[in-house]
C-alpha cells in the first residue's frame, strides 16, 4: 500500500530507530566477554546495508511517491522496491550525468526564487534526484541477493580438512523479508587439503589468506556456489532443505552447520496491519517514533554425523552429512531445523503500554524480549 508524506516520515522514523536499536544489541553481544559472537557481527554488516537503502528510500520520496511497504505481512519494503534500487544503483552514473551539478542546481534556484518569487519545485526534485541517485551509486545497500563472503578459515584437525565461514544475504520477494546466512563448511577438495593443511593438521602458515574473501575460498567452485544460494536461499526452504541440497550438489564441500537470521516481520502504528492486538496497543503510545515492535528468527541446522564415502566397482556414493532435527520441539520440527530462538525489540514507553494492557505474555510467547532505553538494550525481561 502507498503511505502519504507524513506516513512515510512517521514509518521511516520508526525503522531507523529500530534499526539503530538492533545495532546497539549485536554490539553488545560482540563485546560480551562471555561469547564471541560472530553470527551478531555479520548480521550487523547486513544492518548497515539495510539503513543505507531506508536512506535512499527516503530520499527518493522527495521526488516521486512510489514508494511501498508489506503493511499486512512483513512491515518491509516491497520488493519492487528493492528491485529498482538495484537498478538505480547500476544505472546511477548514467543518470547523474543528466543532471545537472548541485552547485548548478542551488544556483539556478536561486535565481528563480529572486525573478518569479516562487518556490523551484521542479528544481528542487531535480536536485533531490541527484542527492538520492549519489546515495544510490555509492552505498552498500541490501540488495535482492548479495553475493557470499569468506570471512573464516580454520582446519579440522579429526578430518583434516579444511574449514569455510561463509555468509550471503537475501531480501526475499514473496515474503519480502531480509535475510542473512551464516555457513559453515569443510572442503575435501585434494588441492585445497594439500595447499591448505600441514600434516599435524593446522592451517597452513605459509598460505597467505586475506579475508575476508569475496566469494567461497575455493576457486574451483566459487562460481557454482554463488548461483547454489542465488537459487536457494528463499524463505519458502527450511534450513535442512537448503543444507541436504548443498550437500548434494557439492560432493567436496561437507555443510556442517547452517544460520539463517530472519529480519522481521516489523510493527509500526498507523503503517502496518500484520497483528491487530500489537497495532491497538501501539497506537496508546505517546510518542510516535516510539510506537514500534521489530521482531527476528535464527534458525540453526547441524550435523550430527557424517555418513562415509562408499566406493563399488561400478558406483560411488559420495559422503553425505545426516542432519539433526529436534523432533521433539514441534516448531522446530515445522521449520525444518536443530534449534531456533526468537527475539522482539521495543521501546520502553511501548513495552510499558503493552505491559499495562495485560497483553506481554500474548505477544511475546516464545521471545527473548529486549528493551530499548536510552540508547541501551536491556534483556529477557
Amino acid at each position: 500500500m502507498e503511505t502519504d508524506e507524513s506516513q512515510a516520515s512517521r514509518y521511516f522514523k520508526a525503522i531507523g530507530a529500530a534499526l539503530d536499536g538492533l545495532n546497539v544489541f549485536l554490539l553488545a553481544r560482540q563485546a560480551s566477554p562471555q561469547r564471541d559472537d560472530i553470527l551478531a557481527g555479520v548480521i550487523a554488516q547486513y544492518i548497515a546495508r539495510l539503513e543505507n537503502s531506508f536512506a535512499c528510500w527516503r530520499n527518493r520520496l522527495a521526488f516521486t511517491d512510489t514508494f511501498k511497504i508489506s503493511r499486512a505481512e512483513s512491515g518491509f519494503p516491497v520488493f519492487q522496491n528493492v528491485l529498482e534500487l538495484d537498478r538505480d544503483h547500476l544505472t546511477a552514473k548514467e543518470r547523474l550525468e543528466t543532471i545537472p551539478s548541485a552547485a548548478q542546481l542551488r544556483a539556478e534556484m536561486a535565481d528563480f526564487i529572486l525573478r518569479k518569487r516562487e518556490f523551484p519545485a521542479a528544481l528542487q526534485k531535480s536536485m533531490a534526484e541527484r542527492i538520492y541517485l549519489e546515495a544510490a551509486q555509492k552505498g552498500e545497500l541490501f540488495k535482492p541477493y548479495i553475493l557470499p563472503r569468506t570471512i573464516k578459515v580454520g582446519v579440522n584437525p579429526q578430518t583434516m580438512r579444511p574449514t569455510y565461514m561463509v555468509h550471503w544475504g537475501v531480501f526475499d520477494g514473496s515474503a519480502n523479508l531480509p535475510m542473512v546466512y551464516l555457513a559453515t563448511l569443510e572442503d575435501s577438495s585434494e588441492n585445497i587439503v594439500e595447499a591448505l593443511v600441514t600434516s599435524d593438521g593446522k592451517l597452513n602458515p605459509n598460505e597467505k589468506i586475506p579475508l575476508p574473501v569475496e566469494g567461497l575460498l575455493n576457486p574451483a567452485l566459487a562460481r557454482q556456489f554463488d548461483d547454489f544460494v542465488e537459487k536457494n536461499s528463499s524463505y519458502s526452504l527450511s534450513p535442512s532443505t537448503i543444507a541436504t541440497s548443498m550437500d548434494k550438489d557439492f560432493p567436496t564441500l561437507h555443510p556442517k552447520q547452517l544460520r539463517r537470521s530472519v529480519l522481521g516481520p516489523f510493527y509500526s502504528v498507523d503503517m502496518t496491519e500484520n497483528n491487530s492486538t500489537v497495532s491497538e496497543v501501539l497506537s496508546k503510545v505517546r510518542k510516535p517514533e516510539n510506537a514500534w515492535l521489530l521482531t527476528w528468527t535464527i534458525q540453526e541446522i547441524f550435523s550430527k554425523a557424517e555418513r562415509p564415502e562408499k566406493k563399488g566397482f561400478f558406483s560411488t556414493d559420495q559422503a553425505r552429512e545426516e542432519y539433526h532435527i529436534e523432533t521433539d520441539d514441534l516448531e522446530c520440527a515445522r521449520m525444518g531445523v536443530s534449534s531456533y530462538e526468537r527475539h522482539a525489540l521495543v521501546p520502553h514507553e511501548a513495552y510499558q503500554a503493552l505491559y499495562a494492557s495485560g497483553e506481554t505474555k500474548k505477544i511475546f510467547d516464545g521471545y527473548k524480549v529486549h528493551v530499548l532505553s536510552n540508547g541501551q538494550v536491556i534483556s529477557d525481561v
